[in-house]
């Protein structure tokens, strides 16, 4: 964009307009350059023509976190510069940027001739938008205190489900030693995997909310990872009343974490008997594949997603019109599919249910 028709210019008249012009230094940026360091002395006001910019904290020596970004129309730097307070994060430049930097004198000159009204329409839109960074901030130490919270008390059920879950282990592999016969083995070792899983989920919680989570990469075949998530919900699905159809073919093998693909296919099929509310329904899975990427349909004729978080349903503690759940299972979904290299999507609406379509790359 034009600096003349940049946010911050607009604010002014037009003379004081074209004098913030000619005394601007347009300047572009490559990635990764820093444009000043937390604790600088500040000397210009930038206003972002192309590109974006990030502010980010150093946390832990040399780690840095990314607490807001600048895009084009925006402009950053006035706090320093209205009260010559030291700069309070690091910019840096993303992918690449053109900025406009105005000196503190020539934008102080300007300010000290400018008529009040428009000095009160310039710090009425600063103010708003330090309201919602102050807000966005709020949240975030919310959305920590919650995670601290949630890692503690899964860590507690982890260690209580041990003893119960080891016993369970131990009495079906008894039960197989004691009646040999293919049905009764089958049984149990769905006992045994079923008691695996509920701990699983209960560690895959956790290391959700510590911001952790180890992939184990191997070759899977997405066919025999359906076949067990089948085998698994059989009796689930049959209580609630629930068709299952698969369509996978037998070839297609991946690079991933098995456990995880099927921690994100039970977390869509809960959220799908949830929303059936003991009607029945049918869920369907469709799994194809092009030379480079595995593509998962899983679909179900549910009542469909409250359109009301559409637009936050991959965000963590969300959720609508359900009696029970975390509001977790979907923001997992998504960390587990972007561990991955993958992406998610979905479609929803009350006449044609709800369709989450997942790619993941094949090597």
């Amino acid at each position: 964009m034009e600096l003349k028709s940049h946010r911050f210019i607009s604010f002014f008249e037009p003379e004081q307009a074209a004098q913030l012009s000619r005394v601007a230094i347009v300047e572009q940026l490559p990635d990764r350059t820093v444009i000043f360091e937390e604790g600088e002395r500040p000397d210009f006001l930038y206003l972002v023509l192309a590109g974006k910019v990030e502010f980010r904290k150093c946390q832990n020596g040399n780690q840095y976190k990314t607490v807001a970004e600048a895009l084009p129309d925006d402009f950053f730097g006035e706090f320093g510069i209205l009260d010559g307070q030291p700069r309070s994060a690091q910019a840096i430049v993303c992918k690449q940027a053109t900025l406009a930097k105005i000196p503190r004198i020539g934008l102080i000159d300007v300010l000290e001739k400018t008529q009040s009204t428009v000095v009160l329409n310039l710090f009425s839109y600063i103010v708003q938008r330090l309201r919602t960074t102050t807000e966005e901030y709020v949240k975030e130490l919310v959305y920590k205190d919650r995670m601290v919270l949630l890692g503690e008390t899964i860590n507690t059920i982890i260690h209580d489900l041990k003893s119960p879950l080891s016993a369970i282990n131990l009495a079906s592999s008894l039960i197989k030693e004691i009646h040999p016969d293919k049905e009764t083995i089958e049984w149990s070792n769905i006992i045994r995997a079923q008691a695996q899983q509920m701990l699983s989920m209960a560690q895959e919680l956790l290391e959700f909310s510590q911001g952790q989570g180890e992939l184990h990469k191997n070759p899977v075949n997405l066919a025999e990872v359906l076949q067990t998530f089948e085998k698994l919900n059989q009796i689930y699905f049959q209580q609630a009343g629930v068709e299952l159809f698969i369509n996978c073919p037998d070839d297609i093998v991946i690079d991933a974490d098995k456990d995880k693909l099927l921690r994100v296919l039970q977390n869509l099929a809960n959220n799908s008997v949830e929303a059936f509310k003991n009607r029945g329904g049918r869920i369907e899975v469709m799994v194809w594949s092009d030379s480079k990427i595995a593509h998962i349909k899983f679909y179900d004729n549910g009542p469909g997603i409250p359109e009301k978080i559409h637009d936050r349903l991959f965000e963590s503690f969300v959720t609508y019109g359900k009696a029970t759940g975390t509001g977790l299972g979907t923001a997992i979904i998504k960390s587990i599919i972007d561990a991955h290299k993958g992406s998610i999507s979905f479609s929803s609406s009350k006449d044609e249910g709800t369709t989450f379509n997942i790619q993941i790359p094949i090597g």
